[in-house]
């Protein structure tokens, strides 16, 4: 086999390449590019979910970032564990065919407890007094020692939340994805696999935070085109082949659109007061929407109020489709975790997890990153609260509560969705904004448009035909 590095280079469409991006130009000048019709939705789990199994999420299960567990009533985001994504992996099929194959997945989701070889993955630790500590988890376990004695600590405040993107004490606005590059580069020096999947998240952070027609998002295309270069002379002096991939096209929007404050108004949404705040009661609930981008999941405790939540959304501003269970087996994700019904967002729009209609009554959690608790994916952790006076005065104050090993609320996250400029989910109107495949390899690639699951397909032919 031809051994082959695959980079996910998250955000990258052809629309981005240009005068900023001089190395992905050279590349791709060698090979080819194919445009990818995005897996639906067009988001992280779902998309690497088809890459590595070949499947749409109706085959996969992945039908979101995160999704209501029915028997436990309760929303679930961001899991690690590998076995929610059903069916064989692409290093599995691979293995079968040469047992000497190894594979390294560095940093894609569903880290844990999978087949791969070799995995790192962000992971913190919790300890029982409610602290939190960042950290990453790897396999095999001697990884993790190894990997930060040479590296250091992964930057994690850079990996998502305010810092994110952005020059910070917590280090340069390409941390996370130069680390994540530096354990690629670690990886590949120890252990030589077969296939490394290396996840490269820079575009993703000012492309949602400032949306895709901001000027200066042209710095973060220049910074993550010279980071892929470094990579492109680190495998070419190993004769490793290298793939560029994404996920989705980021495109820009104005309007958030809060579909469970919609529900609530109806009386369809069940809220419980906790400590003075207001939280949503998915069990006792008649509807409610679990928000993943331009896409959100609404779940029904009856089903017969399908019609009426149906007319409710079709007559919501912002909203474009409504897809009922047939409906959704057109696009591939007609699944149990699915919900009742899939809402589809208008091309400027998004779907908040917001059910509050008080901000002094929004949950204590509302005002952190907090990717688990919250009922949907909230990009407007990305920001730190304008209405704080000295706010980053505030966060030194909570690091100080912290080391003194306090109990303290990071509460510096504004409530304000229309902070917002870019989003993903929905199919994009203009191809220019979809993901790409890009191989230096043009023999290989096929004519015209890819579909997420004929990704795994074009990966095994790379290294199959070496």
């Amino acid at each position: 086999m031809k051994r082959t590095a695959v980079l996910n280079v998250v955000g990258l469409t052809q629309g981005l390449l240009g005068p900023h991006t001089p190395r992905l130009n050279k590349y791709l000048g060698r090979g080819a590019l194919a445009n990818i019709v995005p897996a639906f939705p067009a988001v992280t789990c779902t998309a690497q979910s088809s890459y590595l199994t070949g499947t749409t999420a109706a085959g996969h299960g992945i039908v979101a970032n995160g999704w209501y567990n029915r028997e436990l009533a309760e929303v679930q985001f961001w899991k690690q564990s590998n076995h929610v994504v059903h069916g064989p992996k692409l290093w599995d099929e691979l293995r079968a065919l040469d047992p000497q194959f190894t594979c390294a997945k560095l940093f894609w989701w569903y880290n844990m407890y999978s087949t791969a070889d070799y995995s790192i993955t962000p992971r913190p630790m919790y300890p029982a007094d409610g602290r939190k500590f960042f950290d990453i988890y790897a396999w095999p376990y001697d990884l993790r020692p190894r990997v930060k004695a040479t590296l250091g600590e992964f930057p994690f405040a850079t990996f998502w939340g305010p810092a994110a993107g952005l020059a910070s004490p917590q280090g340069g606005r390409d941390a996370a994805s130069r680390w994540i590059a530096g354990s690629a580069q670690w990886v590949e020096k120890e252990h030589s696999p077969t296939l490394s999947l290396v996840y490269l998240p820079h575009l993703d952070y000012n492309l949602q935070r400032l949306g895709p027609l901001d000027p200066a998002v042209s710095q973060d295309v220049r910074e993550i085109d010279a980071l892929v270069g470094e990579l492109l002379d680190f495998y070419a002096e190993r004769s490793v082949q290298v793939i560029l991939l994404s996920e989705y096209g980021i495109t820009p929007v104005d309007t958030p659109i809060h579909l469970n404050r919609l529900f609530r108004r109806e009386g369809w949404l069940q809220i419980k007061e906790e400590l003075g705040r207001e939280l949503l009661d998915y069990g006792a609930s008649r509807a409610f929407a679990v928000a993943d981008h331009q896409v959100a999941h609404v779940y029904l405790k009856d089903p017969a109020l399908a019609p009426r939540v149906r007319a409710a959304l079709i007559a919501e501003p912002g909203v474009e489709q409504v897809l009922n269970r047939v409906e959704q087996a057109a696009l591939g994700i007609d699944h149990e975790r699915s919900g009742d019904l899939v809402v589809i967002a208008r091309a400027n729009a998004w779907f908040t997890y917001y059910f509050w209609l008080d901000d002094r009554l929004a949950p204590d959690f509302a005002r952190c990153v907090d990717i688990h608790r919250k009922p949907g994916y909230d990009p407007v952790e990305l920001f730190l609260d304008p209405a704080i006076p000295a706010v980053k005065l505030k966060i030194l104050w909570r690091l100080a509560q912290k080391k003194l090993g306090f109990r303290m609320l990071m509460d510096v996250i504004p409530l304000d969705a229309t902070l917002v400029k870019g989003s993903h989910g929905r199919l994009p109107e203009r191809v220019a904004d979809y993901p790409v495949f890009i191989s230096p390899r043009s023999e290989l690639m096929p004519p015209g448009q890819v579909t997420a699951p004929d990704v795994y397909h074009l990966i095994k032919r790379h290294l199959l035909h070496g």
